[in-house]
């Protein structure tokens, strides 16, 4: 079977590809570690507003001036973060706490994140993944839309409780549904939760919609590493921004015990590079930016 053509940017099939191929989403190459699988979507380059406005719900200080970021050049990006599958087939061990294989890897470091990397691009000829930069993530999530989630703006009627983001997010709201793990966290006492529950923690990946370039999990679920340290925004428009030198790194996305203002597209939080835990990991990105040094 011929692949497809990909879209300007693409180009070739990558060296590590083992599987290849466009579908409503977008082209598509899978890199692959024994039987465990991880997809990555092509990213297109383009420009967009980073940030929130002024009046966006749930809106945090850090997340203004809102700025215009041209991002040059494509890049893939994993469709899911990385699984424990996928963290145990390349290191050999599984740190989670709420474990499957199916569920995200967590309670791994920014530092853990970087050596995964390293391993797997040891390990895979070709390769050269690294986490993605706060404004590669930001673009990725958002999907070429503007408002708080890629389904639209978000309402936000408690602390727990934000309807809209049922259908693509695990959140504080929602994430003890059905959870079935012994050893969920209790949530019996979390304020205003959209859906009552009793225990929750993360939840297997690609079990809520993808955003319209076929990510996953981009809201909820768990945070995610970006390779930058953390920094005020700067005013005006930026070119391929990453932030190289700081004392924290950026995490984004919100996670499964996060409220709803938390979980939205512009929301920005920052850990020590070292820091590990049950709501913390990864996705991964391959491209031109270049790494944050540590």
């Amino acid at each position: 079977m011929t692949p497809p053509k990909p879209p300007l940017g693409a180009g070739p099939p990558p060296d590590w590809a083992v599987g290849w191929g466009e579908d409503r989403f977008g082209v598509f190459a899978d890199v692959a570690v024994g039987f465990v699988t991880q997809r990555m979507r092509w990213i297109p380059p383009g420009a967009f507003m980073m940030g929130s406005p002024p009046d966006e719900p749930g809106r945090l200080v850090d997340e203004g001036p809102q700025h215009r970021v041209e991002l040059s050049q494509g890049f893939w990006l994993g469709d899911t973060p990385v699984t424990q599958a996928l963290w145990q087939a390349v290191v050999g061990d599984n740190p989670s706490c709420f474990r499957s294989p199916t569920r995200p890897v967590e309670q791994v470091s920014w530092a853990d994140g970087q050596g995964f990397c390293e391993r797997l691009n040891r390990q895979v000829r070709g390769l050269l993944v690294r986490l993605p930069t706060e404004a590669e993530w930001e673009y990725a999530c958002r999907a070429g839309t503007t408002t708080s989630t890629w389904r639209g703006p978000l309402e936000i009627l408690g602390a727990n409780n934000a309807p809209g983001l049922d259908a693509i997010a695990w959140y504080g709201g929602n994430s003890g549904v059905g959870f079935e793990l012994d050893n969920g966290v209790d949530s019996s006492n979390w304020k205003e939760k959209q859906v009552a529950h009793e225990r929750a923690g993360t939840r297997p990946v690609q079990l809520k919609l993808a955003n319209p370039w076929g990510l996953y999990d981009m809201l909820g679920n768990v945070l995610e590493w970006c390779e930058d340290a953390y920094a005020t925004y700067a005013p005006g428009p930026q070119l391929d921004p990453v932030v190289q030198s700081g004392p924290d790194r950026a995490v984004r996305g919100g996670s499964w015990l996060s409220s709803a203002r938390y979980t939205r597209a512009a929301c920005r939080g920052l850990y020590a590079p070292g820091l590990q835990d049950d709501d913390l990991g990864f996705r991964l990105a391959i491209g031109p930016s270049a790494p944050a040094d540590e």
